[in-house]
């Protein structure tokens, strides 16, 4: 795994070995940020990582001179790893919480500019996840969320929707708080 773009850019980090784990791709990363490049300001945002997994899209803020992520990662083995590349990159920016990304979003009390969601493909509620991150308080009123998903879903529908990118088979869909 790499970094694509910013201060740690071409950086290789550690990866975990977990037949369980699906990382956004390079080339779906390197277009995703290079959307966000266009209209957002790294250094003045607060961004939430739900479903964190390897932490690379943290790292890609990050990289960029986000100020503060938040990372939401149920598995421990996932998050001693970020741990580690944390410490490999000497980043003190990046806040690991071991939770229940849905328990997270129920009881937090913080405010983010961006919110990012890499659910299993799979999970039950991730056709949900829109209405429950964008009819709760944790994404400030015209924050940008980002769910990324396979093809099986579309929320074009979506009164929030603002876009959808695909790259391979990874899709991102953008929705504004209204």
């Amino acid at each position: 795994m790499r970094i694509i773009g910013g201060k740690y850019k071409r950086r290789v980090l550690k990866y975990p070995d977990l037949p369980r784990v699906r990382p956004t791709t390079d080339f779906a990363r390197e277009g995703l940020f290079s959307v966000l490049e266009n209209f957002i300001d790294f250094e003045n945002i607060e961004v939430l990582d739900l479903f964190g997994g390897t932490g690379m899209i943290s790292f890609e803020f990050i990289s960029r001179g986000t100020k503060n992520v938040d990372l939401i990662e149920i598995d421990s083995e996932l998050l001693k790893l970020i741990n580690k590349n944390c410490k490999l990159l000497n980043i003190s920016n990046l806040n690991l919480y071991r939770q229940d990304a849905f328990k997270y979003i129920q009881k937090c009390y913080k405010q983010y500019d961006l919110i990012f969601a890499d659910p299993p493909y799979e999970h039950s509620k991730l056709d949900e996840l829109p209405d429950i991150i964008l009819n709760s308080n944790i994404l400030k009123d015209k924050g940008l969320f980002i769910l990324e998903h396979s093809e099986k879903y579309s929320f074009k529908e979506h009164i929030c929707f603002k876009e959808e990118r695909r790259y391979g088979r990874v899709h991102f869909s953008f929705f504004i708080k209204k």
